[in-house]
């Protein structure tokens, strides 16, 4: 693979292990760590006798300069004798190649690959690659050290639906793979309800000086960067984009922006390189950081293995002089001789005294993809001498055939290649030449003194569930300082509570919208949904709309205080009149009770009587049977008794009538006509509920709709128009009834009942005047309380005024209970 900026074109070859450097980047000491990853794996893949065992790994470290036509004649240098530029023509032996690990950038890795691949010399990529389309012969020399992209843009979907963020900047590279990568990140984000508020872009990075004036040319970039609701910054490019994004956040200061205060996402090809003039720049910007990295461990003796490195081996190593002038700023020339402003290099230096945005001490990820790609390289070349060392016995005297194996015939020991490395992962690829490994999820935190630390914070495993894929360790992030370890907000606006649903905001991308209630009936119960969902009918939702309820079977019972009132009233009604009605039968002979028919009195109490029992069926659920008896009961019942009070008015006034001289109408005057008439009037109700029960009889239901918080169990009348018709015919006997009492009232007898049947019957309209629109008002068992009110209401009326003035005279004024005293009143 190759890098821009230190590794672009480390080969191994196989031979005697030397280290040749040519071209070495300028002030970019950090990445000086991925050749010593190298030269580390190389050391203990020569120093491990089951590996090679007789054979000692040697590499080349070439550099491009960041220009293609360097990387062309680095690559070309490969492929050329040791002291000779002559592509394609070697006159020695001494360096065999057989692999190719460079690439960083994808540029580079691109250029490496065009000019190998006319040899088959594998390349182990160890940054990021973006394959030509459809260009396989180009991909099928590399093996890269990276997951698959795809694997990475799937982790950090995953990781904004985990924190909701679905309001994001998106800072990409200006050049073709940021071109790439926003094709296919951006319907991914549609696709799971993520929105971008605008692209950044971050110019090339060419000469410093260039880079400087691009960053002068978009000043609006950090203006609007400052002034977004998104608190989250999803950054995609290569390893040189952190020293563009650090330059521009620098030169923000410069145009007094104020600090960004954000959370930046960055992709596993990221990392701090920092150069002399980053020195002294301020990384807490980028504190809280979270970024993606191929899982990596680190192998035992790394940390020694640097801290062994002194200035003695820089002789005759350029590679080691550059590295520890640039590390270090110091120069190992004599500065009064030369002019060179730095200080003389002591060689006293350590490199664990460098902060780790300039050297870190621990192995990186990128540096954990070269040693994996030396080893890979390795397995390969031992997995080739074990192959022929079984097919043929060495000629002894003459050099092992494993010398000059080609590179081409690495490749099919590379692809099938497993095996674990010092650090305990396993390294193998797969068809497509990709590693098969995951990435971690680190957190950057960074120090007052220019430090910073990687944590890891969680795993992205690509052969989990879907779904499943990322896993986190919420209480280790931290956040940023100005969010207090509070998780970040970063949406277009605030989240749509529960109860409420969203709401599109017209001429604005789909994650911005309006909070709007759920309609009545409906439920959210979690944040920003796009629609309510109705409550099943059983259930209600509650005042904030958030939940449904289970609904209350309604009806009215014997356990309620209104059941048991009802219930309590009736009964004490019903024994009334049945006092009332025992009254009369022990006084039947007194001149009271013989005056009043006594047989339509009797009549009237017990109709009376069952009057008030009938509240006792609309009492508890609502059955078949009840149902039927409900509405015909209380109807027949209250027509007898108001055909009886219509039988005793009519009796009165021909009574009255057949005093007359020559009347005719004594005739008509006797039991038999009052009998005809309560037989009458009672048959044509008892005619219309049989019309009821026949053709639509009422029947048990349940109303689920007609309370909010309540299921009623009711019965249901089926037809209306038949329940009022049993109503209307029992207002047509009170209305009859009422009219002749009244015409009545003034007759001039002492025994005349005229009077009270008027004001009962006064009082039975009125009851049942108000029942009407009350009971067309109320709902579930108010209903049914309504009329067992009114029916006690107006038979207690009828009752009262009928045989209350009666019941006084026969109990408590005796005396006035006989013959003479009542013509003495009279007269």
């Amino acid at each position: 693979m190759r890098d821009k900026r230190s590794l672009d074109g480390s080969c191994c070859e196989a031979g005697k292990m030397k280290t040749k450097t040519r071209d070495l980047p300028r002030s970019i000491p950090k990445n000086y760590q991925h050749t010593l990853a190298l030269a580390f794996a190389v050391k203990e893949i020569n120093g491990n006798p089951n590996i090679l065992p007789n054979i000692t790994l040697g590499f080349h470290i070439l550099n491009s300069n960041y220009v293609a036509r360097m990387t062309s004649k680095a690559t070309l240098s490969l492929l050329s004798s040791q002291h000779k530029f002559v592509p394609n023509f070697k006159c020695d032996t001494q360096s065999n190649l057989i692999a190719v690990i460079g690439g960083q950038s994808s540029d580079v890795t691109a250029d490496i690959a065009t000019t190998i691949i006319t040899y088959k010399v594998p390349q182990l990529i160890y940054g990021s690659f973006s394959p030509v389309q459809d260009n396989k012969w180009l991909v099928s020399s590399m093996y890269q050290m990276v997951p698959n992209e795809a694997i990475q843009s799937m982790g950090f979907i995953r990781l904004f639906q985990h924190f909701r963020w679905t309001w994001i900047v998106l800072v990409v590279a200006n050049d073709d793979k940021g071109d790439r990568f926003l094709q296919v990140i951006v319907p991914m984000l549609s696709e799971n309800s993520i929105c971008f508020h605008f692209t950044v872009r971050l110019p090339k990075q060419s000469y410093f000086e260039d880079l400087v004036d691009e960053l002068l040319k978009q000043p609006e970039n950090l203006n609007v960067l400052t002034q977004t609701k998104a608190n989250v910054c999803f950054v995609y490019g290569e390893n040189s984009s952190m020293f563009t994004l650090r330059a521009s956040l620098f030169f923000g200061t410069l145009f007094a922006f104020p600090p960004l205060h954000k959370v930046w996402i960055v992709t596993c090809h990221w990392d701090f390189e920092s150069v002399s003039a980053q020195r002294n720049w301020d990384v807490e910007i980028f504190h809280g950081a979270l970024a993606l990295a191929v899982h990596s461990n680190q192998p035992p003796g790394f940390h020694t293995f640097l801290q062994s490195i002194s200035l003695s081996w820089a002789k005759g190593d350029g590679f080691i002089q550059t590295f520890w002038e640039q590390t270090f700023s110091c120069s190992l020339r004599n500065p009064d001789v030369h002019g060179d402003s730095k200080k003389m290099c002591t060689g006293k230096e350590k490199l664990d005294s460098i902060p780790d945005i300039l050297f870190e001490m621990r192995m990186t990820g990128h540096s954990y993809n070269i040693y994996n790609a030396a080893y890979a390289v390795a397995h390969a070349l031992h997995a080739i001498y074990l192959f022929r060392s079984k097919r043929r016995t060495m000629e002894e005297g003459k050099s092992p055939e494993f010398y000059y194996a080609h590179p081409w015939q690495l490749h099919y020991f590379l692809r099938s290649i497993i095996f674990n490395n010092s650090a305990g992962d396993t390294v193998c690829f797969d068809e497509n030449g990709e590693l098969k490994a995951g990435f971690d999820l680190t957190n950057w935190i960074t120090f007052p003194n220019g430090s910073f630390a990687r944590v890891k914070v969680g795993r992205l495993d690509p052969q989990a569930f879907p779904g499943k894929e990322l896993t986190l360790n919420d209480d280790q992030i931290v956040w940023h300082r100005t969010f207090n370890q509070v998780v970040p907000c970063s949406a277009c606006n605030e989240n749509c509570h529960p109860g409420y649903s969203r709401k599109k905001k017209e001429g604005e991308k789909f994650c911005c919208y309006d909070c709007t209630p759920c309609p009545k009936g409906s439920i959210s119960q979690d944040e920003d949904v796009d629609a309510c969902v109705k409550c099943p009918e059983d259930h209600y939702a509650n005042n904030n709309q958030n939940q449904c309820i289970p609904k209350v079977i309604s009806f009215l019972s014997y356990k309620e205080l209104l059941g048991i009132t009802l219930t309590v009233l009736a009964v004490t009604l019903a024994a009334v009149t049945a006092l009332v009605f025992g009254i009369f039968i022990k006084h039947q002979e007194t001149p009271i009770v013989k005056a009043n028919n006594q047989s339509l009195t009797y009549i009237l109490l017990v109709s009376l009587l069952l009057c008030f029992l009938c509240p006792l069926i609309f009492i508890e659920q609502p059955g078949k049977i009840t149902c039927l008896l409900r509405q015909t009961t209380f109807g027949i019942v209250f027509s007898v008794a108001l055909s009886s009070v219509l039988a005793k008015t009519v009796t009165v006034v021909l009574a009255f009538m057949a005093t007359q001289p020559g009347s005719k109408i004594r005739k008509l005057i006797g039991k038999r006509m009052a009998n005809s008439v309560v037989l009458l009037c009672s048959f044509i109700q008892a005619g219309i509920c049989t019309l009821w029960l026949s053709t639509s009889p009422p029947f048990p239901d349940i109303d689920m709709h007609s309370i909010t918080e309540e299921i009623i169990l009711q019965c249901n009348e089926s037809s209306a128009i038949m329940f009022y018709c049993v109503l209307g015919y029992m207002g047509f006997l009170a209305s009859a009834s009422y009219i002749v009492s009244f015409f009545a009232r003034k007759l001039p007898e002492c025994f005349n009942e005229a009077k009270f049947i008027t004001f009962s019957m006064l009082v039975f309209c009125s009851v049942w005047l108000s029942f009407v629109p009350t009971y067309l008002s109320t709902k579930g068992k108010s209903m049914v309380v309504v009329e067992c009110f009114s029916i006690l209401a107006s038979s207690a009326g009828l009752l009262g005024c009928i045989f209350g003035p009666k019941c006084y005279i026969i109990v408590l004024r005796p005396e006035l209970n006989n013959r003479d005293q009542l013509i003495r009143i009279k007269n």
